[in-house]
């Protein structure tokens, strides 16, 4: 149900089918138990090497952190260190999923946590720049694990899938695609880095407007390491879905069954999945309503997708999701954010308007409309662009 402008790149070849579908196609065809095996090889290679730690798991907690870290340390045996980059806003059950982890699994366990001063206006300053107030935690979770690697002497990272081929088909799973510090920037991060976010970076951006009184000692924790630290410890980052058959329905029950993980204990406001980005309360919430604005569809599409490749949901069902989540402006979600940074909401409203495609969205009659997936176009709420310039682009 993907529009192909999807913020996951993908493409719709000529049978009208896009690659994520593709590689979700392809799953049903690759011999697991072989993988697996490659996967056994891989962690033997790894096994007691010098050091304290065998790898790293960067972990949020949740359902696949405790999967990943069920498969690396329960099944293959391995002496792991879990990194966590906590972004300050987690759920209750999510925060007690995470501080659960050391004991479920054994493991040591480093959990960095910005100050909430710092991640307040680096909220306020993202969204008002790029319109993802949540870029600091792509920044941390992406960054933090890396230089605990480095530090500790650590050459083996474990990811968990990798998101662009499991979403949008980026890659095929037989490129057995690792972690680099090129998907880090230009797809994780946007293209930003943690520069861009400082005073001397927004003035080089032209937008000294958005100052918040950061500078680059507010920003260690996401510097990502050289490339001569890299070499030095031969640091790889694996994502385990090359070898194991990612299904996250089946992964939470698996991990509430062994480890009595816990799901979301509230309904989200935008989607109907409960097992599903617990660490960040906004993540369902105000971030994916972000994602609505700009191109047009949310977390519930995203969701949807996933359960119409698994053979869980039909395409019927999800496009009913999907009519009744995504366009969903999360009133009690929306209103927690906007007291934590300190702004009003006619002011939300007007930079949300302002990250607007317009290959997705059209002005008519002072209101927001687009096209949607069962087919006739709809309106979405009125216009706060205020001048004719901004608006010029939209209009019919």
């Amino acid at each position: 149900m993907y529009p192909n402008i999807a913020a996951n790149p993908l493409i719709i070849d000529e049978g009208g089918m896009c690659t994520g579908c593709r590689v979700s196609e392809a799953k049903q065809t690759i011999d697991w138990t072989r993988r697996w095996q490659e996967f056994e090889e891989l962690c033997d290679e790894y096994r007691d090497t010098p050091g304290n730690y065998d790898c790293v798991i960067p972990v949020g907690g949740g359902k696949d952190s405790y999967y990943q870290t069920h498969l690396v340390v329960k099944r293959m045996g391995l002496r792991a260190l879990l990194v966590t980059y906590h972004g300050n806003n987690y759920l209750p059950e999510g925060e007690e999923n995470l501080q659960s982890m050391r004991d479920v699994f054994g493991c040591d366990h480093v959990i960095f946590r910005p100050s909430t001063d710092m991640l307040v206006r680096l909220n306020r300053l993202a969204f008002r720049l790029h319109g993802d107030m949540n870029w600091h935690n792509h920044c941390g979770i992406e960054t933090y694990p890396v230089r605990m690697a480095v530090q500790h002497g650590v050459s083996l990272i474990f990811w968990g899938e990798h998101g662009g081929v499991d979403l949008g088909g980026m890659y095929s799973l037989n490129d057995y695609i690792e972690y680099t510090a090129k998907y880090r920037l230009e797809h994780a991060l946007h293209g930003l880095d943690c520069y861009n976010f400082t005073d001397q970076g927004l003035e080089e951006l032209g937008r000294p407007e958005l100052k918040e009184g950061l500078g680059p000692r507010d920003f260690l924790w996401g510097q990502y390491p050289s490339d001569d630290e890299i070499d030095q410890h031969d640091v790889r980052g694996v994502y385990i879905g090359n070898y194991v058959r990612w299904e996250a329905n089946e992964h939470a029950k698996l991990m509430m069954d062994l480890y009595r993980w816990q799901s979301a204990r509230r309904p989200f406001e935008r989607t109907y999945r409960m097992v599903s980005n617990l660490d960040d309360m906004h993540e369902n919430g105000v971030h994916d309503y972000l994602k609505f604005v700009k191109f047009g569809y949310g977390r519930a599409t995203d969701h949807a997708c996933k359960d119409i490749r698994s053979g869980v949901m039909s395409r019927e069902e999800g496009v009913e999701m999907v009519r009744r989540y995504d366009h969903v402006k999360p009133r009690r979600d929306l209103n927690r954010w906007l007291e934590y940074v300190g702004m009003e909401e006619e002011e939300f409203d007007y930079v949300c308007d302002g990250f607007r495609d317009p290959r997705v969205w059209w002005i008519e009659n002072n209101e927001w409309w687009k096209q949607n997936v069962w087919g006739e176009p709809s309106s979405y709420g009125r216009v706060s662009l205020r001048t004719e310039e901004e608006r010029s682009k939209y209009l019919m």
